[in-house]
């Protein structure tokens, strides 16, 4: 599951480094104006679980509310779920989120809202492991097991 804010490179780090050996599920493939795009992510999450396919889960996941159905189900499959975590940068964000056009392109109020609700994953949430991404000085990414230390919610 990757979590992090919009514009964090979550999905830039989904193609370089878990494509090919994970299905993607992402609230950001479903039609703009499609209806239940909760039920719909958890139903397409637990057929690759299902079929024995890895999933990694592509939306900001900000809190306990997302992360809990997902990491139930991945559990009641007999999965693990990893966390990977994006620390906020939200110059970072706003920068590479005004580069992107279209749909692609958050207003950056939804950037600040997210960052409200943003919350650091632990294994005290029922995560197997927490990994920290940060992006490079090159570009490319860098991954190490986070520290498990809780945060309140709301506090990073």
């Amino acid at each position: 599951m990757l979590v992090g804010l919009q514009a964090a490179g979550k999905s830039t780090f989904y193609r370089r480094c878990l494509a090919g050996r994970y299905a993607l599920v992402s609230k950001d493939l479903f039609p703009r104006g499609a209806r239940n795009k909760q039920q719909r992510q958890m139903r397409l999450v637990a057929e690759a679980l299902a079929e024995g396919r890895p999933v990694a889960v592509d939306n900001t996941n900000p809190s306990v509310d997302e992360w809990q159905p997902l990491i139930a189900q991945a559990h009641a499959h007999g999965a693990t779920v990893t966390a990977y975590w994006f620390p906020p940068d939200v110059e970072g964000s706003l920068r590479r989120n005004a580069a992107r056009e279209g749909r692609e392109r958050v207003p950056d109020v939804g950037v600040h809202a997210t960052l409200r609700r943003l919350r650091r994953p632990s294994v005290t949430d029922g995560f197997d492991a927490v990994h920290e991404v940060r992006i490079d000085d090159a570009g490319g990414f860098e991954v190490r097991a986070a520290e498990d230390r809780a945060e309140p919610p709301g506090r990073l």
